[in-house]
């Protein structure tokens, strides 16, 4: 017996006169009728508001407007595409039918998971962006030891370089490099004494925390600040908003993503090779903070703006897919 599942909801004149079509079909094509309401899922309500009623059997669907004889032809092709399959004994066949009758922990989990997965993927983001401003939270408390182990976790993760890094608790936000050319900033070198004379291989930049003067090192550098800061703030928006905001299209993501992230850090690491014929070429250059923040948010949020909707569209299609496999689950027992 095949399985015929009706997409309905309350108040449809349409919905109804396809349940009734369906069941004067019953002695030709015996078939199990499984409803479902729309407006019982706000997936299934997005997916098919437009169409109801929506009658889908094996791997036909039907979308209104349609008429009987439309039912009878789709309802005769499903029930002879099972006959040939359960006469020749398809395995593929036989092992869908199987999953198809039975609930899984899998399937729960699944279907939890495309229902929950952005307040994780924001959860993680809040703890990633954040743990690295609990550092200089408790180095500036007195408990150096903790604060030491926030460091070492984003040690492989991040270069930490101090004139590279927000401060907190000190003179200034940040101490940039003489080369930033930042009036009225002091600089690293003027309140570490750290040069790059002295410090060629910036491991002393690296391992500079700070100190109660100047404040104390987050333990992310500035641009990685503004890029998960703001895949979080996205997170947060998309969430707000229902899960609605389209994606943005590849293109715009290379235009105010990739390419002013790519320029500024690439322009700033290709100037700085001690190789006489591209200093020649380009300039000596050091990124300010508010270039870094600026194209690491930019990054970030355009990232996120980019994937997230793609991400929403495939679990929209899990909790759909499942939501059916409930309903008819619920119906054969």
């Amino acid at each position: 017996m095949i399985t015929v599942t009706l997409y309905t909801r309350p108040e449809c004149h349409l919905c109804e006169q396809a349940k009734a079509d369906l069941q004067n079909l019953q002695d030709k094509f015996p078939h199990r009728l499984v409803e479902i309401d729309i407006d019982s899922d706000p997936d299934l309500r997005s997916a098919f508001a437009l169409e109801i009623p929506v009658v889908e059997v094996g791997p036909y669907r039907l979308k209104a407007p349609f008429t009987p004889q439309d039912l009878q032809k789709t309802l005769g092709a499903a029930s002879d595409r099972q006959a040939h399959l359960e006469r020749i004994d398809d395995k593929d066949y036989r092992s869908a039918v199987a999953r198809g009758q039975t609930i899984t922990s899998a399937d729960r989990f699944s279907y939890w998971l495309s229902r929950h997965y952005l307040a994780i993927i924001n959860l993680l983001l809040l703890l990633y962006v954040g743990l690295p401003f609990l550092a200089p939270a408790l180095k500036k408390a007195g408990a150096d030891g903790a604060a030491e182990v926030v460091y070492k976790i984003y040690s492989p993760l991040c270069h930490q370089w101090a004139f590279r890094s927000f401060f907190l608790f000190g003179e200034q936000l940040y101490y940039p490099r003489s080369a930033a050319n930042i009036p009225g900033v002091t600089t690293f070198e003027a309140a570490t004494g750290i040069t790059e004379q002295n410090d060629p291989l910036r491991l002393g930049a690296r391992q500079f925390e700070g100190n109660q003067v100047l404040g104390f090192k987050v333990a992310l550098c500035e641009r990685d600040v503004a890029i998960w800061g703001s895949m979080l703030l996205f997170g947060l928006i998309f969430a707000m908003t229902g899960r609605r905001i389209p994606g943005l299209p590849w293109w715009a993501w290379i235009l105010l993503g990739l390419l002013p992230v790519g320029l500024d850090g690439l322009s700033q690491l290709v100037s700085q090779l001690p190789i006489p014929a591209i200093q020649t070429l380009l300039p000596y250059r050091e990124s300010t903070p508010f270039l870094r923040t600026l194209t690491g948010f930019l990054f970030g949020f355009s990232t996120a703006w980019f994937g997230f909707p793609v991400v929403e569209e495939a679990m929209a299609d899990t909790r759909r897919l499942l939501a059916k496999k409930f309903a008819v689950v619920a119906v054969e027992r």
